[in-house]
């Protein structure tokens, strides 16, 4: 017996593959003689509608939002070091797709920390930007939605906390003993 769905309709859900989306309904419907029922998800931002099977739900990927701790895990991510492998920039670009479409927003953070370049950096290739920009839009909307902003908004969010860097406090001067 199939398990019932845990996802109703206003719910902000994760597809991997898409990013956030909203959960419109969960209806049955007869298709090629099998009588289903699916969870109908909206995405505004592709304008695209997505019918996923109950029973494949959690075999697609398919979550809910993440708690608020993941989300602070995933911004605390993004301010750790760049760690960028020394292999071919072909054997790099699918490893973060393939981080980005696993839908985790920790990997996500990983992909947009490794391939942000500051000001001072200004030599990225095309697709380098193609797949940052891919990486922070997706983390960018989950942000949004767990915090119930604007994608924009949190765009920012992301932006501040990739530029602010860390200045180490001064050293206090040494005072002698009286």
């Amino acid at each position: 017996m199939a398990k019932e769905a845990t996802y109703k309709a206003g719910d902000f859900v994760v597809y991997p593959t898409h990013g956030v989306g909203k959960v419109q309904a969960v209806e049955k419907q007869e298709i090629a003689g099998h009588k289903l029922e699916l969870i109908v998800i909206t995405f505004d931002r592709d304008r695209m509608t997505l019918r996923v099977p109950v029973a494949k739900a959690n075999t697609s990927g398919l979550r809910k939002l993440s708690s608020r701790r993941v989300m602070d895990d995933a911004m605390t991510t993004l301010k750790g070091r760049a760690r960028i492998k020394r292999t071919m920039w072909s054997r790099r670009a699918q490893e973060y797709e393939a981080k980005i479409n696993s839908g985790d927003p920790i990997s996500i953070a990983e992909v947009v920390r490794d391939l942000h370049r500051n000001v001072g950096q200004p030599d990225q290739s095309f697709s380098e930007r193609q797949i940052y920009e891919a990486a922070r839009d997706r983390l960018a909307s989950e942000l949004a939605a767990v915090e119930r902003t604007d994608v924009e908004a949190a765009t920012v969010k992301l932006e501040t906390t990739l530029t602010s860097v860390p200045v180490p406090a001064p050293a206090a001067p040494a005072t002698p003993a009286a």
